[in-house]
């Protein structure tokens, strides 16, 4: 069928009823996230639907991990009946949502890529970048590094990612002297699998806290399940220590 122009009468199609049900669940989910944990009630109010349709949508929220019910907390003297529930995101929930972010961040680093000019003045400006905001959290670590034994670096290194949510941990590297640090979670990787600049600088900076040339042997940027660094042994007969991310932030994102 011919399209009409000039008429201003072309219509869009209807949404189908599962297109239509996914959008009201996401607008569910995103009026949690914006205001934070929710009754049905409240969100019914909010997003002027009936109490009813609200439960269903959470209903189906909750069997997708997205949403979780927890008793509300009360103030006071608590009154006669039930408390109500209030439904809070899961860190699935969360992380469904940082997928705008992470094309905010492509788009970004294309800009200042095609800004400098493209080809090869592009990737050094990206490169750039990527040194400046490693840099920044560098400096974070600096000092808890700097007051470790040169043994402990990597342990210490490891926690200090831990927190900023890459579930990272150090171990002995099997047939070596030497430790990989490994990262179980990267939130820069959708950014990183076509910038690479940026586990480059993360790299370097890792060489510079450690005080030792280091050598990334995988990226989950680069489809592999975990970020692996080798780090030389830095001090002979010394024994590797292994920490591990605690559950507060493993494959948590950084705020």
């Amino acid at each position: 069928m011919a399209a009409q122009h000039g008429t201003g009468n072309a219509r869009v199609p209807a949404p189908s009823a599962p297109e239509e049900q996914h959008g009201t669940r996401n607008r569910v989910a995103r009026s949690i996230l914006d205001h934070g944990p929710s009754t049905a009630a409240e969100l019914a109010q909010r997003l002027e639907l009936t109490q009813a349709a609200v439960r269903r949508h959470l209903d189906a929220l909750v069997a997708e991990g997205v949403v979780e019910p927890r008793e509300k907390r009360v103030y006071g003297s608590r009154g006669r009946g039930r408390p109500a529930k209030v439904f809070t995101l899961t860190d699935r929930g969360r992380s469904a949502f940082d997928q705008a972010y992470d094309q905010l961040a492509v788009d970004a680093l294309r800009w200042i890529a095609q800004a400098a000019g493209g080809g090869e003045k592009g990737r050094a400006a990206v490169a750039a970048f990527a040194r400046a905001r490693v840099a920044a959290q560098a400096e974070r670590y600096r000092a808890e590094l700097e007051r470790a034994a040169p043994e402990d670096r990597a342990r210490v290194l490891a926690e200090a990612l831990s927190r900023d949510g890459y579930a990272a941990t150090a171990r002995s590297a099997p047939a070596s002297s030497g430790e990989q640090l490994c990262q179980h979670h990267c939130p820069v990787a959708h950014a990183a699998e076509q910038f690479p600049q940026l586990c480059e600088a993360e790299t370097e900076v890792f060489s510079r806290l450690l005080g030792t040339h280091v050598q990334r042997l995988a990226t989950i940027a680069h489809g592999d399940g975990v970020c692996t660094t080798f780090i030389p042994g830095t001090v002979p007969g010394a024994t590797p220590k292994t920490t591990t991310a605690s559950a507060s932030t493993a494959g948590r994102n950084p705020a």
